[in-house]
């Protein structure tokens, strides 16, 4: 281990010493990357402008990601404990995990004030991963456990005290590691349309116009290390847990308690829940804003805002304003999923054919894949500048490493017999990934597809508010800084409708692929 962690340490010096020297190679070349040692600079002299940026930032995130695990657990206990109740919570549940939080943030400046909308947005988004992972783990219990509970007359809220809750710490713990990233993102986020003075969201705004690569790049290492941190510390702390939970032995036919199936339900019952599923997001929505006393001029509901897209008098020029803007994301949108998709897909398959590709690729897949989607942007701007080219790099980034790291698992778990049949009857590597290791990983792709089609979504956005000035996401920018509340209103809802569309059409196409 020592030797692995020399080798590592080594390339990591050459790569630093590598990008010393390149980015000092000419003066056009400093202009646009900052040097190691610039940065470092940048964060001695400027020691104190940096510490209240950091710090607020911190606060916000620390606060929403404590608020939002606690509902998500709090939330996935319920939906284990009523299954119903899961289901009627779907819509919920797909919205919140599909939403873009750049399109929340402005809304939830207009609802708040000073810090909450950052710590609301962070609470916002790290809600589904750790409600998912912790539904997981409550419902994956080795059932020979559930049978002593019931030998000794518990029902089930032992079987939840004394099972459940044990076995999904594992579970819970890796929700929170890929939640900790997610707070940061979502408070940064929530900095862009709060008009707060401090915070890294608030000082990455006012330094992309300075022409200073050395503090761009800081703020954007700044917050990855921050999310790493986070990350970090609860993988850890998962690790440690994990042999605790895990079982010394193997249970006969353990598999996870599915507790809602729908084979339980008649048609009659699916359809009913269905149709709570859909309209559940709305109701809640003005159900939230009755409860708040908020004007309707500055919050409207679901159906001022049907209206003041379909009949009324500003209508028809919303509707042109807001499909020209969606016929500049959109295309976006698909080009960077398709292209990130697609080569994180041939990284995957290069590492099936070529394990060694492996080695190369994952710490950098799982390096970016906890770097907060901001942090990107001023290396995305020194690298492609400010037009439409930047948009779909951003929608690849942010598409291609969770991807790549769902696919390599899939191909990982490749039954090893299965390969050796291929082998056996002299087969070599790329028919063993066409006939076996492409159909096992098939269910991976469609979840690799669900998990980055919103993301691709948002990182177009984030390019738009931040960079282009075009699409969606400076419509949205463009409208709270005018104060037109209802177009605020109406984008967002177009962009999360759009979102769990697209979610949507990957789960049905893959109920209809064998």
């Amino acid at each position: 281990m020592t030797g692995t962690h020399a080798k590592t340490a080594l390339w990591f010096v050459v790569a630093l010493l590598l990008w010393e020297g390149a980015a000092r190679s000419s003066s056009a070349v400093r202009d646009t990357i900052a040097s190691p040692i610039s940065i470092l600079v940048e964060y001695w002299s400027n020691t104190d402008l940096y510490a209240p940026h950091l710090l607020a930032t911190i606060r916000s995130a620390a606060l929403g990601f404590v608020a939002g695990n606690l509902v998500a657990v709090a939330a996935a206990i319920l939906f284990g404990r009523f299954p119903a109740l899961e289901g009627a919570f779907r819509g919920v549940n797909v919205a919140l995990f599909a939403m873009p939080p750049i399109v929340v943030g402005p809304v939830l400046a207009i609802l708040f004030s000073d810090h909450l909308p950052q710590i609301v947005l962070a609470a916002l988004v790290v809600y589904f991963p750790t409600m998912a992972a912790t539904l997981v783990g409550l419902r994956d219990i080795d059932p020979r456990l559930v049978d002593v509970v019931c030998a000794y007359g518990g029902g089930p809220s032992a079987i939840l005290r004394f099972v459940r809750l044990r076995s999904a710490l594992p579970a819970v713990l890796a929700g929170l590691s890929v939640a900790a990233p997610l707070a940061l993102l979502g408070a940064m986020l929530g900095e862009f349309g709060s008009g707060v003075r401090w915070g890294l969201g608030s000082f990455l705004l006012g330094s992309l116009g300075n022409a200073n690569p050395a503090r761009l790049l800081g703020i954007g290492f700044a917050a990855t290390a921050i999310a790493l941190l986070g990350h970090g510390v609860f993988a850890w702390i998962g690790r440690r847990a994990v042999g605790a939970a895990m079982a010394v032995s193997i249970a006969p036919e353990r598999s996870p308690d599915q507790i809602a199936l729908a084979g339980k339900h008649s048609w009659a019952q699916r359809a009913a829940l269905a149709a709570v599923a859909l309209l559940l997001p709305f109701l809640l929505w003005g159900l939230l804003l009755r409860l708040s006393h908020i004007s309707p001029i500055i919050a409207p509901g679901p159906i001022e805002t049907l209206r003041y897209l379909v009949s009324g008098p500003e209508g028809a020029d919303a509707r042109h304003e807001l499909l020209a803007a969606l016929g500049h994301t959109l295309p976006l949108t698909a080009a960077g999923l398709a292209s990130g998709m697609a080569a994180a897909f041939i990284a995957a398959a290069l590492a099936v054919l070529r394990p060694g590709v492996t080695k190369a690729i994952l710490p950098v897949a799982t390096l970016l894949q906890s770097t907060p989607l901001v942090a990107l942007v001023p290396l995305v701007l020194l690298l492609f500048g400010r037009d439409t080219a930047a948009s779909v790099v951003m929608a690849v980034i942010v598409v291609f490493f969770p991807a790549y790291l769902l696919l390599s698992q899939g191909f990982a778990l490749v039954p090893r017999p299965a390969r050796e049949l291929v082998e056996m009857y002299g087969g070599k590597r790329m028919k063993e990934l066409r006939l076996i290791s492409l159909p096992y990983a098939a269910p991976y792709v469609f979840a690799a597809a669900k998990l980055v089609a919103p993301r691709a979504l948002l990182g177009v956005m984030v390019s738009e508010w931040l960079l282009s000035g075009k699409g969606l996401g400076n419509l949205l920018n463009a409208s709270r800084g005018s104060l037109d509340y209802d177009m605020v209103w109406a984008g967002t809802v177009t962009s999360i409708l759009i979102s769990v569309a697209a979610y949507q059409a990957v789960t049905l196409l893959e109920r209809l692929v064998p």
